[in-house]
């Protein structure tokens, strides 16, 4: 662990991973720095090495390699509307890119640091002061969840709005850290657990996202929250639907991890609905109510069901 403070700026994947390596459990790497940032000043960020990797040019590359769409992990959120490729097979990410937070954030967040977002709970994003005038959690060196009272459990929110999209469209994620580099599906780099949201190794990067284009695929994208900008999301629902009949469910707001249903057009959509709301591990530990935000789940899935006109 350094104590002394240090910022760099590789110009190079590799040159970021060998920086990383260097400071491992003390490093950050930082891109639009609207989550690292924003933690760093409410304290529930204490890495003192920030490794700024927005030179790195080849990490902003949008291209169609096969029958896939690879997007670079530092396009901007509001870059993405600018991407004939991306408007033509994927509207729907678009979509989602403009429910995060504001404009001004959109034009600075990039596409892998909404993927990478921490999780969030109403009793752990507070100000130092706050949470320890509430008494500390689980996510921060306390003793119990504060929002269940259990002793092992972290449920603090996975709440990214873009990766329920991408995960529901099958999307999977080149990374590269000091191993190599590998590819693997979206969902499968959230743990679960929400005081370490994440399995990817400590010098992981994502080289870009890669979405299958090959198959035509329909998707609605669905969010619940107070306000209609700034708020993180209180629920998030994506349902995509294949030419070939393969439907993907997705949820987000309600659990520590991405909630992923898979049936076909022919299941019974009530029972894929009610598989949905059984997996939502789903706490008080948001603005909305528990029961409120499992009620949803059902009204939303619903309602991108008749969209995607199903009888």
């Amino acid at each position: 662990m350094v104590s002394e403070k240090i910022y760099v700026k590789p110009k190079s994947v590799e040159q970021a991973i060998k920086i990383a390596s260097q400071y491992l459990g003390s490093f950050r790497y930082l891109a639009g720095g609207t989550d690292v940032i924003v933690n760093k000043y409410q304290g529930n960020e204490e890495a003192n090495c920030l490794i700024d990797i927005t030179e790195i040019e080849e990490l902003k590359k949008v291209s169609i390699d096969g029958d896939y769409l690879k997007i670079g992990s530092l396009i901007k959120l509001d870059d993405l509307k600018k991407h004939e490729s991306i408007v033509k097979y994927i509207p729907t990410l678009i979509q989602a890119a403009h429910e995060v937070a504001s404009p001004i954030l959109r034009k600075t967040a990039t596409i892998g640091g909404n993927i990478l977002c921490e999780n969030r709970c109403s009793f752990y994003n507070q100000s130092e002061w706050w949470r320890e005038a509430v008494g500390y959690c689980l996510k921060c060196d306390g003793e119990i969840c504060i929002a269940t009272g259990g002793k092992k459990n972290c449920f603090s929110k996975f709440v990214s709005d873009t990766a329920p999209v991408l995960i529901a469209l099958n999307a999977r994620l080149e990374i590269i850290d000091t191993n190599g580099e590998s590819t693997i599906a979206l969902e499968d780099i959230y743990s679960g657990d929400g005081m370490n949201p994440r399995k990817l190794s400590a010098t992981a990067l994502i080289r870009n996202i890669q979405i299958p284009i090959g198959e035509k695929q329909i998707c609605i994208f669905k969010k619940l929250r107070p306000r209609e900008a700034v708020d993180f999301t209180s629920l998030t629902t994506a349902v995509s639907q294949s030419e070939i009949g393969r439907v993907r469910i997705v949820l987000g707001g309600v659990d520590p991890k991405p909630i992923v249903v898979e049936g076909k057009t022919t299941d019974d959509k009530n029972a894929l609905i009610t598989s949905a709301v059984k997996k939502a591990r789903i706490v008080d530990n948001d603005v909305y109510s528990r029961q409120y935000r499992k009620e949803m789940i059902s009204v939303y899935l619903q309602r991108s069901f008749d969209e995607l006109k199903w009888e």
